[in-house]
């Protein structure tokens, strides 16, 4: 019998167990399923509902109905029934198109016959289902508990987030606030821990706080609350983002990143109220993360002379991390800023731990190289001749050159790249690093036209501020196996 049959049948056996079943709830479902049968609430009849807000209850209604269209959506079989219908115990109506199972009893034999522990164990329902039945001929030692913690929470899936979202946000004015602010679900981020090239300083840390997330009902009952405030310093390229990303992936956790600069928006005059909602919204979506990019921006507004509301904002800002906290409000605070010496007194002391991303060494560089090339064919690579050549460059230029590699070989229509073309990109990733770092008002004509020599008007160093266009480069780090 092919996957599809045993996927389709696990999704027919968790439907019918868990409408009979209403001691289960949301989490008990995997991401996959629930997904199918979310509702949100529609917020217009006025009624108090489960959430604490109006309008129809946000949530998963039983029973849950399982055919054609709700299976190939949470199994991605293209055609569930025709995966099932030889099976003696499945049956289908043709009106409604609802599959169902004509005998129970068999389809959890034929199920269990074909299934590994550890896929029940992704499976709440079934794993509580064939634990709780002693008397069954089969035998299946699986805890209803440990499926349980295996599980990702509903609090971490998109569709949880949009209802509270859309709950939250009742008013047009509130909407202005999500200009402030991206919240992805941890499924909508593609990189995780085991991804990334890391220093040890930065692995112990990031150890450090999942220890603390994990245990912070034990640091709240010793009272050791000034935890759970990281500042993430370094050049643009180093990882900053992604690791903030990574972690929240690996954590099950929302990740809210606040867009700092947006202060200065149109929406002026509102921004300490939406800087007060942004927080808000961490906590309601907690646990979660909040990632604020571009903290060196507090200590610049509050030296400036800037716009008094602007300043206000700022202030708020910093009122607002102090009142936030992982033990109390489940909310992992993380800054980032590529100017810390730019940050004053009153900045540095909102952080209980500063995590220093410095450019990548060349045992780094070299351990980048051979993750970001592990999918494509290079004949006689050697990333060490790479990482010796490229000192000063971050993981973001690291991505820019293979990139460039990659290009230059299609236009020769190849998909198999050579050691030359890597070292060639590397030549050209340096000249546009210097024309780009150029002084084009007092620079020498002759660097500023076709065929000019572009080091008469560069020193075409490393050191310079490789953002390429914004912070969003983090995601250079795709990968690794290494040896610090």
């Amino acid at each position: 019998m092919s996957d599809a049959a045993l996927d389709v049948v696990e999704f027919l056996l968790t439907t019918s167990v868990y409408s009979d079943d209403r001691t289960l709830d949301e989490n008990d479902l995997p991401p996959a399923f629930r997904r199918v049968f979310w509702t949100g609430g529609d917020g217009e009849d006025g009624t108090g509902d489960e959430t604490g807000g109006t309008g129809t209850y946000s949530g998963i209604s039983r029973p849950l109905s399982a055919t054609n269209s709700t299976a190939r959506q949470a199994t991605g079989v293209d055609q569930p029934w025709e995966a099932v219908s030889e099976l003696m115990f499945t049956e289908r109506d043709e009106f409604s198109g609802t599959i169902t199972l004509a005998q129970e009893e068999m389809a959890e034999q034929w199920f269990v016959e074909r299934v590994d522990e550890d896929r029940l164990l992704e499976n709440p329902t079934l794993a509580k289902h064939f634990e709780s039945d002693p008397d069954a001929e089969f035998d299946v030692e699986v805890s209803h508990e440990e499926a349980r913690s295996r599980n990702r929470p509903i609090q971490a899936d998109r569709v949880w987030i949009d209802g509270l979202l859309e709950e939250y946000f009742d008013e047009d004015d509130d909407e202005d606030m999500l200009d402030l602010v991206d919240v992805r679900a941890p499924e909508e981020v593609d990189i995780t821990l085991d991804d990334l090239v890391l220093t040890e300083g930065q692995e112990s840390e990031i150890d450090k706080i999942s220890k603390a997330i994990e245990h912070r009902d034990y640091l709240a009952r010793i009272g050791l609350r000034e935890i759970g405030k990281l500042l993430f310093v370094g050049p643009p390229g180093t990882g900053k983002t992604s690791t903030a990303q990574a972690l929240a992936r690996d954590m099950d956790l929302p990740f809210v990143e606040v867009k700092l600069s947006m202060i200065t928006s149109q929406y002026l005059g509102e921004t300490a109220k939406n800087v007060d909602k942004t927080f808000e919204v961490a906590k309601r979506l907690s646990p979660c993360i909040l990632f604020i990019d571009e903290f060196d921006f507090v200590a610049k507004t509050r030296r400036s002379d800037e716009h008094a509301a602007l300043k206000r904002a700022v202030n708020t800002l910093l009122k607002s991390i102090d009142n936030i906290s992982l033990i109390e409000d489940d909310v992992l605070l993380i800054g980032a800023t590529n100017h810390p010496d730019q940050l004053d007194d009153a900045a540095w002391r909102r952080f209980d731990e500063i995590i220093n991303f410095p450019k990548p060494d060349y045992g780094m560089r070299a351990d980048i190289l051979r993750v970001i090339t592990r999918t494509m064919d290079i004949q006689e690579f050697d990333p060490q001749l790479i990482a010796e050549i490229t000192e000063g460059l971050t993981g973001s230029d690291l991505r820019m050159v293979l990139r460039e590699a990659v290009l230059e070989a299609l236009t020769e229509d190849r998909t198999t790249l050579t050691q030359e073309d890597l070292l060639n990109a590397v030549e050209e990733f340096e000249e546009r690093d210097s024309l780009k770092n150029m002084d084009m008002i007092e620079g020498d004509h002759d660097a500023l036209v076709a065929g000019g020599d572009l080091g008469k008007a560069s020193d075409g160093g490393h050191d310079h501020d490789h953002s390429h266009g914004g912070h969003d480069h983090d995601h250079s780090h795709d990968g690794h196996d290494h040896d610090h």
